[in-house]
């Protein structure tokens, strides 16, 4: 007998199924992707115990005839592609045909279904991947789908399920990206004991993220629309040798990305708090986590992260989505165009709007352990472009579900403000998308519909820096100033910093740094490492203004130093720049370099804390401030300026 054969369809479905299930939340995103894809507007799911018991998800979509309803559980059936063709410009959500099939086979299954056109719907009902009965049955238009005893057959795959709070957790995540990506539309997330998301339709994604977080948590986001197009030109086409007869060029395409981005003095400790949707779906990608990196690149601490919700639009033949089982991956035809469109529209967002963080912002957005039930980073191997001008990433960071263990009652959504917070409201914010009155304006629960504030206070912004006029300075390290906003804390020293270190990045794209001849070569000693470093940047150092050269073969010989910068704090910044940036298997692109020994260099001649400051110097630095590109923070994230409204001094003298 031979030693090869064909594995049954039972056990074929049941290890597609360890690729396109590993999780409840896996069985939720399937059968919510099918309701989306069959046109639904109102989806309502229900769990208990976390998704093992019962996961039952009813859409009011096109619904299924009763062939369709049995045929949709054989491998590969799909109604989204019919050839090769399509997989060239998938427009749906789901198209493989694996996901029905792979959950029937590891669990108790019974669908109901009903297509607008017929007045009886049909009910199917599968174990393990066997049909035990299919009827005639009623019901609304539509598709509810009830799958319970999660992995009952497959017992060391249930083992791995975490606890029920964490579970539920990852479901209430899952419905919660998909509400925000379909404003549209209308979701309800129940659990056994009560409703975790009630979000009925609105107009715009703003409206959406008002109606689930709330006024606080909108007023730390800056809008983000920007939009590029491009044609064949900007597209490689292949050689005339390999283009047959009905070969024609693309067709000018677009990127369109809109969504939010949080201010600088939001943080957060991981990428949590990061949601990408492409063509509205929910993806992870290292292509552009790497863009918003560089984006935010001298803006918040490099350990810190951002808050986004972006939503990137393109041709569906420009994108390919069939790279991973569960469908949560995906590859960019232009992977470099892509990835500086999404990092120059995110920059010329924060650029444009220079927002200034107030005191409570500065107190309760800073860093901190998130609870929101959102995708963690882990590491992954994935292919990345190696042009240019598409750099690679500094890490190997994708997204997988995960989420921490709260209890059902204390179950938190993503982007959610800590508790007391009171940030002015931005109605009125510079290139503030507005947010319209929601067209219901009844009491829902906590995460239900909530009513717009009124008499929005405008948000600070440090557009008006040009205005302050210096008081004096508090123990000789913060300039205190006021203007008609309020009153403003300035540190002095990443003032200063920011000031020099947009110079510094001018004047070397210029090619005239300034530069001071030293009377004597400073020698200094370093590691064996070090050395090695310092010979992939001494040509940038030199450019920086920084000559320096071997000198033995553990010292170098500094000859000429950057303007304002020399003795000790000179030898702390080569210091600095020569220590490894990362682990020691990855390399630093040129850019990076760049801005690395800029932001060095700036911190080490910068005005120091405890230095007395006149008022003319004082009116100098504030004016050179309000001059530059990015007046919020520091090269290294730290927050230049806070303001104290007017407002909120009348507030606390209960003026108001």
């Amino acid at each position: 007998m031979g030693r090869i054969h064909v594995l049954s369809d039972q056990v074929a479905n049941q290890i597609a199924a360890g690729e396109v299930v590993d999780r409840p939340a896996s069985v939720v995103k399937e059968l919510l992707e099918n309701a989306l894809d069959a046109g639904a507007k109102r989806i309502r799911i229900e769990v208990e115990a976390g998704g093992r018991k019962l996961i039952r998800v009813a859409d009011d979509g096109c619904g299924m005839t009763r062939d369709d309803a049995m045929l949709a559980f054989e491998r590969h059936a799909t109604s989204k592609i019919r050839s090769s063709d399509d997989l060239l410009s998938i427009a749906t959500l789901g198209f493989r045909g694996e996901a029905l099939p792979s959950i029937a086979s590891i669990s108790r299954l019974e669908l109901v279904t009903r297509p607008s056109d017929n007045a009886t719907g049909t009910r199917l009902e599968i174990a393990g991947g066997k049909i035990l009965a299919v009827e005639d049955a009623g019901g609304p238009q539509g598709t509810t789908i009830a799958v319970r005893d999660l992995f009952y057959n497959t017992p060391a795959r249930r083992k791995f399920l975490r606890a029920e709070t964490t579970e539920l957790a990852h479901v209430t995540a899952l419905a919660t990206h998909y509400a925000l990506a379909h404003p549209e539309m209308h979701f309800e997330l129940h659990s056994a004991t009560h409703a975790l998301l009630t979000a009925p339709p609105v107009r715009e994604p703003s409206e959406r993220i008002y109606q689930i977080f709330g006024r606080e948590t909108l007023d730390q986001l800056l809008p983000v629309a920007s939009e590029r197009r491009f044609d064949h030109a900007g597209i490689p086409e292949p050689p005339p040798w390999r283009r047959d007869a009905d070969y024609r060029p693309p067709d000018p395409g677009f990127l369109r990305l809109t969504g939010f981005a949080s201010k600088p003095a939001l943080q957060k400790l991981n990428r949590n708090s990061i949601y990408i949707f492409v063509n509205q779906r929910l993806i992870r990608d290292r292509l552009i986590l790497h863009a918003i990196t560089e984006a935010y690149r001298n803006i918040i601490p490099p350990t810190s992260f951002p808050v986004l919700l972006l939503f990137l639009e393109m041709p569906p033949q420009e994108v390919d989505v069939n790279v991973h089982p569960a469908k949560t991956e995906v590859r960019f035809r232009q992977q470099a165009l892509v990835h500086d469109f999404v990092r120059d529209s995110l920059r010329t967002t924060l650029m444009k709007a220079r927002p200034a963080a107030s005191f409570m912002e500065a107190l309760t957005a800073c860093p901190r352990a998130s609870s929101s039930l959102v995708v963690e980073a882990a590491p992954e191997e994935s292919a990345l472009p190696q042009s240019d001008a598409s750099p690679q990433p500094d890490d190997a960071e994708t997204f997988v579900l995960n989420a921490p263990e709260p209890k059902p009652e204390e179950v938190r959504l993503p982007f959610a403000a800590p508790a007391g917070t009171e940030i002015p409201a931005a109605e009125t914010r510079t290139n503030a998308i507005p947010v319209p009155a929601p067209a219901s304006t009844t009491n829902g629960h906590a995460c239900g519909q909530q009513t717009l504030p009124e008499g929005a206070e405008a948000a600070p912004s440090l557009a008006s820096l040009a205005s302050l006029k210096p008081l004096g300075q508090l123990r000789e390290s913060f300039i205190l100033a006021v203007n008609d906003e309020g009153l403003w804390i300035v540190d002095q020293h990443v003032a200063h910093e920011r000031v020099l270190f947009e110079r510094i990045l001018r004047e070397r794209q210029t090619e005239r740094v300034e530069r001071q001849r030293l009377l004597m070569p400073l020698l200094i000693d370093l590691l064996p490492q070090q050395m090695a470093i310092f010979s992939t940047l001494a040509e940038e150092l030199e450019r920086n203004g920084c000559e320096a050269e071997p000198f033995g073969p553990h010292t170098i010989a500094i000859k000429a130093a950057p303007a304002g910068l020399a003795g000790t704090e000179l030898e702390r910044m080569i210091f600095e720049v020569l220590e490894q940036p990362g682990s020691a298997s990855q390399s630093e692109n040129l850019e990076s370099a760049r801005t690395r020994i800029a932001a060095s260099i700036a911190c080490h001649a910068a005005i120091k804390v405890n230095m007395p400051l006149d008022p003319v110097r004082m009116e100098w630095l504030l004016a050179e401030l309000a001059r530059t590109e990015h007046p919020m923070s520091c090269p290294h994230g730290r927050p230049i300026a806070l303001r104290y409204s007017w407002k909120d001094i009348q507030r606390a003298f209960q003026r108001i």
